[in-house]
């Protein structure tokens, strides 16, 4: 990798220059020389973010597909910068036929996307061009200057499509409405303005925003959303509105509308039409369930010890889901154990719904999951969901460019969950089943492109392995590497740093370097930046008469974990844990001593991190 040198000297918060540097591109680099960002891993003296005030009205009526929305935004641009036009997000335009997308999609997934009627800019009619894929370009009138605000307001109608993914129509009455607004684009101080085309593989990248969001529908139907409702006596009938409260403040888990209750209409207010109001603060996006089908159970989970602060842990599905009769306890524990182990942060929202779709998608504070009979696969797919609650959405990332930045970590702590809701072995044995076999096994080109390769420009395999399974990998390695406290006084420096911000990948890798006190280049440019990939051989091994030397060469290049097992004379074997340490010096090979006289063979085992190539993992040792 080339050496890179940002001001007078690589100084990484360690005080020194370091033997080893980041590849970083010239962007990157420069957001470093303007001082937005910290060669320590904080944010910089300088760093800024754009902030929006949203305030949305949504109309649906299913079976309809057409929903109808307007929305106020005023938009602060806090950069150094003046914008003369602002870049417009139209998400679900991915359904427009002509829409750039990544895989072949049925004729049900097809609609005409999102239409905008009107367009203002502080209250001036603009013209808008509806001519576009997922992104389009807003004039203004006058530029706007750094430190001011604009007010935008647009109306728009939207077909939703009818075979549902991560949005669409899920039954003929049931709805699940995400990125189903216009939104400006991040501007931010690396990129400047993200114009990069959504695809239906590639996920999203949002500032911090304010929301308000009124869904008016019609009588009987519920809605489900992002953040707080602001008039549940409005909305709900007495009994359900006192059911939901009480759901606030217990851990036995309530029915607030069962078959019963929906049957007999008890459950949302006589009225014709209905209009359901959501807020949240600072947050990346929302997005809303529909359904007069839909059962609905509640609870909630204590998420932070010091204050007994509690969530609300909610489920929406369809009777039939057997599976999501669970949803809402399998989430409370969910929330309490993310909370109180990894990350070890306290779940920082009020609420949490899994909502019963297609998608296997998250959003924040709800999570569209498909339906399975496989109870645990279901439990298993609903923590990775919820896990992404701290990455991407407490943490800003850029999803689009570095989908490992939240993929893997969400990757990271199903696996350790999964560890506390069953045991080592059966998480073990599904972690290497599920996001390592493909991987190891695929010797395609894409599958050994570099980590920090941008999601958006690879593809299938590529894409998968480099979001969730490699960067996992690396990050429990690197867990191995330091230990748990060590590891989590660098995950929580970094978090407590970005969160509610964008950090990008060097801001990751900068601020463990400094949280923990040390050099980490060296793991970082093999896990992250090489074309390495897993595959330990035993090269020589010599016995003595009180150990043994054994040889062993990293013929795929990452800094792994493994044990070396030794069988001696009499038959007994013994482990002996390396860490990815004995890879620092020499990333290429490493001889282990073990106390171990007149061994009889010698075998590797890689635990989760999966070989290429088996064969050469045992050796006799006469």
């Amino acid at each position: 990798m080339r050496q890179i040198c940002c001001g007078a000297a690589l100084l990484l918060g360690l005080g020194s220059v370091h033997a080893q540097s980041l590849y970083m591109p010239r962007n990157i680099k420069q957001a470093y020389d303007k001082g937005t960002r910290s060669l320590d891993g904080k944010p910089g003296a300088h760093y800024w973010q754009n902030h929006g005030r949203y305030d949305i009205q949504i109309t649906s009526a299913p079976p309809s597909q057409m929903i109808n929305g307007r929305e106020t935004i005023m938009y602060r641009n806090n950069s150094k910068d003046t914008l003369k036009w602002l870049a417009i997000r139209l998400i679900d335009n991915i359904h427009k036929p002509q829409a750039s997308r990544a895989n072949y999609v049925s004729a049900d997934f097809l609609s005409s996307g999102m239409q905008v009627d009107t367009a203002k800019v502080n209250g001036q009619p603009v013209e808008f061009n509806n001519n576009v894929g997922t992104v389009s370009q807003l004039r203004l009138p006058q530029a706007l200057l750094p430190g001011d605000s604009v007010n935008l307001y647009f109306s728009w109608r939207q077909e939703l499509s009818k075979e549902s993914g991560r949005e669409g129509m899920i039954a003929e009455h049931t709805q699940y409405l995400a990125y189903f607004y216009p939104r400006v684009a991040v501007y931010d101080d690396y990129n400047g303005w993200d114009v990069v085309e959504h695809t239906d593989r590639t996920e999203f990248y949002n500032d911090f925003n304010d929301y308000r969001v009124a869904v008016t529908v019609p009588k009987d139907f519920i809605v489900w959303g992002t953040g707080t409702l602001q008039n549940m006596n409005e909305v709900l009938q007495p009994a359900t509105a006192e059911r939901l409260r009480q759901s606030f403040i217990t851990n036995d888990v309530l029915h607030i509308a069962s078959a019963k209750d929906l049957a007999d209409k008890t459950v949302t207010a006589p009225n014709s039409q209905n209009t359901w109001i959501w807020t949240a603060e600072h947050i990346t996006d929302v997005a809303m369930g529909i359904s007069n089908e839909y059962l609905w159970d509640a609870s909630s989970a204590v998420v932070d010890s010091s204050t007994m602060r509690r969530a609300s842990m909610q489920a929406a599905y369809n009777p039939a889901s057997e599976d999501f009769t669970r949803s809402v306890a399998n989430g409370q524990y969910a929330l309490t154990w993310f909370s109180h182990h990894w990350p070890g942060v306290a779940y920082p929202f009020p609420k949490m719904t899994a909502f019963q779709g297609f998608a296997d998608m998250e959003y924040p504070m709800m999570c569209n999951d498909s339906h399975v009979d496989n109870a645990r696969f279901a439990e298993l797919v609903q923590d990775h969901e919820m896990a992404h609650t701290w990455f991407p959405f407490y943490m800003g990332i850029n999803e689009t460019r570095y989908a490992f930045m939240d993929e893997g970590w969400a990757t990271t702590f199903e696996y350790l969950i999964g560890i506390a809701e069953t045991d080592q072995a059966k998480a073990d044995n599904f972690y290497r089943a599920f996001r390592v076999n493909r991987y190891i096994n695929d010797k395609s080109t894409e599958e050994d492109m570099p980590i920090i390769s941008m999601s958006n420009q690879v593809s299938g395999m590529g894409y998968g392995s480099n979001a969730y399974g490699k960067p996992s990998m690396a990050y429990l390695s690197l867990k191995d590497l330091l230990g748990d406290d060590l590891f989590r006084k660098g995950l929580h420096t970094y978090m407590d740093r970005w969160h509610g911000k964008h950090p990008i990948p060097w801001d990751f890798f900068y601020s463990f370097n400094d949280a923990t006190g040390q050099d980490l280049n060296w793991f970082w440019n093999a896990w992250f930046f090489s074309y390495h990939y897993i595959d330990l051989a035993i090269g020589n091994v010599k016995t003595g008469n009180r150990d043994t030397r054994i040889t062993i060469n990293n013929v795929g290049g990452f800094p792994i974990p493994f044990d070396v097992v030794v069988t001696n004379a009499d038959g007994s074997t013994k482990k002996y844990h390396q860490t990815p340490a004995v890879w620092k010096a020499n990333g290429k090979q490493a001889t282990i001593t073990v106390p171990a006289a007149n061994a009889q063979s010698v075998k590797l085992d890689n635990g989760i991190f999966m070989d290429a190539t088996p064969a050469d993992n045992s050796r006799s040792a006469r």
